[in-house]
């Protein structure tokens, strides 16, 4: 008799622990349902075809009297170029401002010489942006607020590289503090951080790391959804086929030119830009916006 009664209370096990996972998963669905996403969610879906999209790297780099990651580097680039994305950098300073700056020090983007975080924002405010060839400027580091709010203002979309010496918990915060969730991207380099990303703001778009077929299976079989993704696919070119196999996803791919293929383009003609949308590219990472637009035909 021992045999039967075994095997009932396993079958009663069973049945509950369905049931239990099935109760979960519908909890999770409600959960999903509830939230509400970004709009870029949906407008930045992949779709067979649509024009490409620049991606100005640090708000616009090697542009004479515009310094990197400043609003009013934004700004111009912007005026010429409507349609770009603006990838930024956010730093913390010594009283926990958050700031656009890219390096750990202040020396080679400004006037100034030291670490950022030796430095209170009011003290950074003695000290004045320089372009990437040296020249002094009358602009000044912003606040991610402040970029915030103008990015809000002119439905720009930012994607967001958040420096180490930055929890991310604190830069969410911060966008939803200024309700700027449909203008903003959070970039990340890896599963652990992408599905960290997602768990903390799961109504946000990521950019996640997909450069080879074992980085894009990894995420198709993590607990985030397609739809939450932009696959960064490197800064080498992959085969045709990987990024088709990317978009069948409905993700959009991004191509890391900045670099070495920016300087392909510069050496052989820019009309590779336009070789390289034809592979499967929807997102161009660069440091020549005005050379890759005009090629991709999106200036104004």
């Amino acid at each position: 008799m021992r045999k039967p009664l075994y095997f009932i209370v396993l079958f009663v096990l069973v049945i509950s622990c369905k049931k239990n996972a099935s109760e979960a998963s519908t909890s999770n669905e409600t959960v999903q349902e509830s939230i509400k996403k970004s709009a870029l969610i949906e407008s930045f879906k992949f779709q067979p075809n649509a024009d490409a999209i620049i991606s100005v790297h640090r708000g616009g780099k090697s542009i004479t009297n515009y310094p990197e990651n400043a609003i009013e580097t934004l700004a111009y680039v912007y005026s010429n170029i409507p349609t770009a994305i603006f990838e930024i950098d956010v730093a913390k300073t010594k009283d926990n401002q958050l700031v656009l700056l890219h390096d750990n020090t202040i020396d080679r983007t400004t006037t100034g010489s030291g670490k950022l975080i030796d430095f209170t924002y009011q003290e950074l405010q003695a000290f004045h942006l320089k372009d990437d060839f040296g020249n002094a400027t009358e602009f000044k580091i912003p606040l991610f607020s402040s970029v915030l709010q103008w990015a809000k203002s002119n439905n720009v979309v930012l994607t967001v590289d958040i420096k180490r010496s930055v929890a991310i918990e604190t830069v969410l915060d911060a966008i939803r503090a200024e309700n700027a969730e449909d203008v903003c991207v959070i970039i990340t380099y890896d599963l652990k951080q992408a599905e960290k990303a997602y768990k903390l703001a799961p109504e946000l778009l990521l950019s996640v790391s997909a450069r080879n077929e074992k980085e894009l299976d990894w995420l198709l079989h993590s607990n985030i959804p397609t739809e939450n993704m932009l696959a960064f696919t490197g800064t080498r070119l992959s085969a045709d086929a990987f990024y088709k196999k990317i978009q069948s996803y409905g993700i959009k791919t991004i191509l890391g030119t900045l670099g070495n293929l920016d300087k392909q383009a510069a050496a052989k003609g820019e009309n590779l830009y336009k070789v390289w949308y034809k592979k499967g590219i929807d997102v161009f990472a660069t440091d020549r916006p005005f050379a890759a637009a005009k090629a991709l035909g999106v200036t104004k």
